[in-house]
């Protein structure tokens, strides 16, 4: 087995340990927004048409596109502590085209419809810059795209394969570090039109300020703890929580990585925890070294892969690499504190940006990434059509939560669409198993994806046999 780049040139651990000093152990995005506003909690009982369980970027994309599609309807939205706290708050803040997590995932598992889902994508993508605009959101927005990079020799192949054209554009070595300057770097496909970057929780606010001029009633602190549908098939829905209820015609469940409120999918997804560092503010001599100067969003080719981009401000935020199953598919604060993982992050920044030496971080944290089988969204009804949901979106949501929010306001209309008839939407993916097989499983898996990464990509027999079987864990 080689090593990767990362064991080759490992920067001094005091390079690291005064990185690490003083950072803050909270996401960059929520510390940075202090002018979000605050909704109180739901206090007896309500009535509406659409109750929506989950106040991130699904929640509220449900919302305001439920209330563009009928003003008079009463939409309640519910969260269980403050809006955008969780994944929408902590993500890295790439809006991302794909609904299926790239190509080669989309053409294994839907390759008769991929081209219209590549479309459909596109489209989504498109639709979000233009409310963005047209609603003044304030959150951000940059489209970008994005670099896939090659950082191992055996990639540089894998990108040659993409085809390309005047939107993906293939970079050799002296180009991409004409574009981002690493030593790392051996080659680049530039995706000029499926990516942009934003501030995360600015864009909780905004959708939240627009579902609320758009008169959807916002309840924080406001755990839901069941559906209950005992009555006819066109009674009313009774959403419980902790102090009140909502009776509702449709539901919309919005919950993603943590535990489904529907039975038949609580195997469906796994938290993954993911783990990021936000660097303080480059200085001009900073960004010169590195150049950058197009702000594209960074991700390299590696099963083990990191994701990394500008902020508005010129800091670095870089992530990924590590993702960690806790056993019982459990979503705890303790899991958010993992020293190990941010000094590997550290390290392999230092490695990717030697000459970023001195630099530190601002801010280090942690959050679960609800991950699915397929590696992308599912979708489905329940209780005779009047619970729609969505969830797995692997590390996408930031985009396709959009898209999402359109299939569920669908389903629960009744609607015959483009949407509701994809491959994609009709069929569940396959479930995780139970603990625990699952946490062996993934374990399993795991070890695979880094040992693929030390042995020029070759994937094992425990990897060819999950791919056989469409059954994936996103690193």
């Amino acid at each position: 087995m080689g090593k990767v780049v990362f064991e080759r040139n490992v920067p001094a651990a005091s390079v690291i340990s005064h990185s690490l000093e003083g950072s803050i152990h909270k996401p960059f995005w929520i510390d940075d927004v202090t002018d979000a506003h605050t909704f109180s909690a739901l206090q007896g009982d309500v009535t509406a048409d659409l109750a929506i369980v989950g106040g991130g970027y699904l929640g509220l994309w449900t919302a305001v596109l439920a209330k563009q599609r009928n003003p008079d309807a009463r939409v309640v939205l519910l969260e269980a502590r403050e809006l955008g706290w969780a994944a929408s708050g902590r993500n890295g803040g790439f809006c991302e085209a794909s609904l299926t997590h790239g190509e080669e995932n989309g053409l294994s598992r839907w390759p008769k419809e991929y081209e219209q889902l590549d479309r459909l994508g596109l489209q989504n993508l498109d639709e979000i810059e233009a409310t963005v605009k047209t609603l003044n959101l304030d959150c951000d927005f940059e489209r970008t795209g994005s670099l896939d990079l090659a950082i191992e020799e055996h990639e540089i192949e894998w990108l040659k394969e993409a085809e390309t054209d005047d939107d993906t554009v293939f970079l050799d070595e002296a180009a991409v570090r004409a574009e981002v300057n690493s030593p790392t770097y051996l080659a680049a496909v530039w995706n000029k039109r499926i990516n942009a970057i934003i501030h995360p929780a600015k864009l909780v606010r905004e959708l939240a300020r627009v579902a609320s001029e758009l008169g959807v009633e916002i309840f924080e602190h406001s755990p839901v703890r069941e559906v209950e549908t005992s009555g006819g098939p066109t009674d009313a829905a009774i959403v419980h929580s902790r102090n009140g209820r909502v009776r509702a015609a449709r539901v919309a469940l919005a919950t993603n990585a943590f535990p489904s409120l529907l039975k038949r999918t609580r195997l469906h997804t796994i938290p993954v925890y993911d783990y990021v560092l936000m660097t303080e503010p480059l200085s001009p001599a900073q960004l010169a070294s590195i150049g950058w100067s197009n702000r594209q969003g960074l991700a390299d080719m590696a099963n083990q892969f990191h994701y990394y981009r500008l902020s508005a401000d010129n800091r670095i935020l870089f992530g990924g690499y590590d993702a960690i199953y806790h056993y019982g598919r459990k979503v705890r604060e303790e899991y958010e504190n993992r020293p190990e993982s941010f000094e590997r992050l550290a390290s392999h920044f230092f490695t990717t940006f030697p000459q970023l030496e001195g630099l530190k971080f601002s801010h280090r944290w942690a959050g679960a990434i609800d991950a699915s089988t397929q590696f992308s969204a599912f979708f489905g009804t329940a209780r005779n059509g009047r619970v729609a949901y969505s969830a797995g979106f692997t590390g996408l949501g930031v985009g396709a939560t959009r898209f999402a929010a359109q299939v569920m306001l669908d389903k629960l209309d009744g609607l015959t669409t483009e949407r509701t008839e994809l491959e994609m939407v009709k069929k569940l993916p396959l479930p995780f198993p139970p603990e625990p097989i699952a946490s062996m499983g993934i374990q399993a898996t795991r070890w695979s994806l880094n040992r693929a990464d030390h042995n020029q990509g070759r994937r094992n027999v425990i990897l060819k046999t999950l791919d056989a079987l469409g059954l994936g864990f996103d690193s």
